[in-house]
């Protein structure tokens, strides 16, 4: 372990490893890793502590996971039997490399969902032509936004938009900042964000993930930004505060889904 130890004193300050600590301590992926639709291998010694329990855990909760045990104990982590551990790699993607012809093709990504609250009304009180002029600057704000946090256009239609993100942190802070601009138009939003694996179908997201971030976003309020429980664990050490909203039924997604609110 002299070498790990090494590499741990050189790699940061010991203020910025505190942080780190603090941050995996915070982190929970549990809530992806049933989402997961990518082949995935995981690698442990036969002689690592437990038994590698952990890892068989880890790979029973992700579908199709396979686990490889190579030679050695924990005490040669990360360094040990480099060789044996390339080997493996190699035979995995390449094995993987040969059936993806034949699946779907899917990917971890954050979907987010807005929409104008009260916009039927809004557009009966103001009027035709005032209501387009709303609608073009508040494409034009949510463009602009998608753009600054790197998220990608997939759908819009009338008032509501659909995107998507590599990351969830990016996701709201996109949301919060249309948030907070579009109310320079007399308007508020509401959004929905959620990670999971989506399949890729005629170059757009689709697949339960969507759905489910789609049904978060019509449970928010004027100026929300509701998250589901799996964005809310991935972002942990990023900055943001959750008001837990519990449990709650989405339309046509089995089992309840835990909501959270973004405190801005």
């Amino acid at each position: 372990m002299a070498e790990v130890a090494r590499l741990d004193r050189h790699f940061m300050a010991p203020s910025m490893a505190a942080d780190w600590m603090n941050v995996e301590s915070q982190t929970d992926v549990t809530a992806v890793l049933p989402l997961l639709r990518c082949p995935t291998l995981l690698l442990d010694y036969e002689q690592s502590s437990g038994g590698a329990e952990e890892s068989r855990h880890v790979q029973s909760m992700i579908a199709g996971a396979e686990l490889m045990l190579v030679s050695g104990g924990a005490d040669q982590l990360p360094f040990g039997h480099r060789a044996e551990i390339s080997a493996a790699v190699c035979r995995f993607v390449l094995r993987e490399r040969e059936r993806s012809a034949e699946g779907p093709n899917t990917v971890l990504g954050t979907v987010l969902f807005t929409d104008i609250v009260g916009s039927t009304q809004r557009q009966a009180a103001a009027g035709d032509r005032a209501w387009t002029d709303v609608l073009r600057r508040h494409h034009a704000v949510v463009r602009e936004a998608l753009e600054r946090w790197q998220g990608v256009e997939n759908d819009t239609a009338g008032d509501g938009f659909y995107a998507t993100f590599d990351g969830p942190a990016r996701a709201i802070r996109c949301a919060l900042d249309i948030v907070n601009r579009v109310r320079d138009i007399g308007i508020e939003i509401r959004a929905g964000i959620h990670t999971g694996e989506c399949e890729i179908v005629d170059g757009k997201h689709a697949g339960l993930a969507v759905t489910i971030g789609s049904r978060i976003a019509a449970m928010a309020g004027p100026s929300d930004v509701l998250v589901s429980r799996t964005v809310k664990d991935l972002t942990a050490g990023s900055g943001f505060s959750f008001h837990d909203m519990g449990e709650h039924e989405l339309t046509g997604v089995p089992d309840p889904w835990h909501v959270h609110r973004v405190l801005a």
